[in-house]
């Protein structure tokens, strides 16, 4: 294909490859099929992207439509259409670029304990990128970025990011990704397993796409009984999932800047103070996070609406996300309290040892660290 630039299909009909980034095509294939997609239309370009367009894969059984630059290989957004409400309208408040902060970018690097200089020209799989505040993060090291979002987020991520050579985005699923098994010399995925319908499933449906030897780092809420102001959200979520997005975000644009001063004041109440925080849903980071005043009330109406609204919330222990790395066979794994509640590091093993060469122990690979990290929400 790199040679001719024209790949003849089965039925005779023909797709040019020149007219996208030979390496974005090259990284796609249908979950449908397994096939290679390649180009098939195209209706209209603008900054050199093919901004409408047909991917066909080499059958011409499948075919996925381009749409303001992005290949859309769902059209219904299913359980995940409050994050692209929530993406799409408030777009830049958590962009390192945007608000002048490096919360983002400290976060990626605090947890995942990847280096900025080696990240430079590897292939990274994030699964699910929101409006792009990581992938900004990873492209401004220089990596390419293979970015997917099951919502309309990708629309937010692609203003935040796009256009760039070294970023390929997509509208998938996270059980269905459209990339080439072991393509991946890294996975990220924050702020996504615990709103799927099957967390463990989710996270093991990424690791056939990272290469022998490649790390993968996910994060997930943590399962506590303890009261707090994080944990104030599971009074109300069976009531306000049921409400549509834009009535909920309207309730939260109400009561959040009324209710902020005084949440504030109840938290400093000694003793009780915790437990008076945990009544009322309020994402409020005053004290926590180096924001202004309208910035405060701007990621606490965010994140109260994305506590109150995602269908699933699905918080886990250290033990079940722990067991999920073992049973995936990965090593060096990391597995300990911090960021978004959980975090989670591991390297996919050059050759796969069996538990008999192990001697019959996988659990001496793995380290669980609990630390004193305090439990917050994924915005943080």
């Amino acid at each position: 294909m790199a040679g001719h630039g024209r790949v003849a299909l089965i039925d005779g009909t023909v797709c040019r490859g020149g007219e996208m980034r030979l390496e974005h095509l090259n990284s796609l294939v249908s979950p449908v099929t397994g096939l290679r997609l390649c180009l098939q239309s195209v209706q209209s370009r603008e900054h050199g992207e093919v901004k409408e367009g047909t991917l066909v894969d080499e059958s011409g059984d499948h075919q996925v439509q381009i749409h303001d630059f992005i290949p859309r290989f769902i059209t219904d957004p299913s359980y995940t259409g409050s994050f692209g409400e929530q993406w799409n309208r408030y777009r830049s408040i958590q962009i390192d670029s945007e608000n002048k902060l490096n919360l983002s970018s400290d976060r990626f690097y605090r947890w995942t304990g990847w280096k900025k200089d080696e990240l430079a020209g590897q292939q990274i799989l994030e699964a699910g990128c929101g409006a792009g505040r990581f992938t900004q993060v990873m492209l401004d090291a220089g990596a390419n970025v293979f970015a997917l979002d099951m919502s309309s987020a990708v629309d937010a991520c692609w203003r935040t990011n796009g256009p760039n050579a070294n970023l390929s985005l997509v509208q998938a699923d996270i059980y269905r990704i459209p990339h080439p098994g072991e393509f991946f010399d890294r996975i990220f995925c924050y702020g996504v397993l615990q709103h799927t319908p099957d967390p463990q499933r989710a996270f093991m449906s990424l690791i056939k796409f990272l290469r022998p030897g490649g790390r993968i780092a996910i994060d997930c809420y943590l399962k506590s009984r303890r009261p707090s102001r994080w944990s104030a959200k599971y009074i109300w979520r069976p009531i306000t999932t049921r409400f549509s997005s834009q009535m909920l975000f309207k309730a939260v644009e109400w009561y959040i800047p009324k209710w902020l001063p005084i949440d504030t004041r109840l938290a400093s109440v000694p003793v009780i103070g915790k437990w008076l925080i945990s009544i009322v849903p309020c994402w409020n980071y005053t004290g926590l996070l180096p924001l202004g005043r309208e910035e405060i009330v701007s990621w606490a109406i965010l994140d109260t609406f994305d506590a109150l609204a995602s269908k699933y919330d699905q918080p886990q222990s250290l033990d079940e996300v722990t067991s999920w790395f073992e049973q995936a066979g990965l090593s060096d794994i990391h597995v300990e309290l911090g960021s978004n509640g959980i975090i989670g590091n591991a390297t996919k093993p050059l050759k796969r040892a069996t538990d008999a060469q192990l001697g019959g122990n996988t659990s001496g690979r793995v380290e669980k660290s609990i630390s004193a990290t305090r439990h917050r929400s994924a915005a943080i």
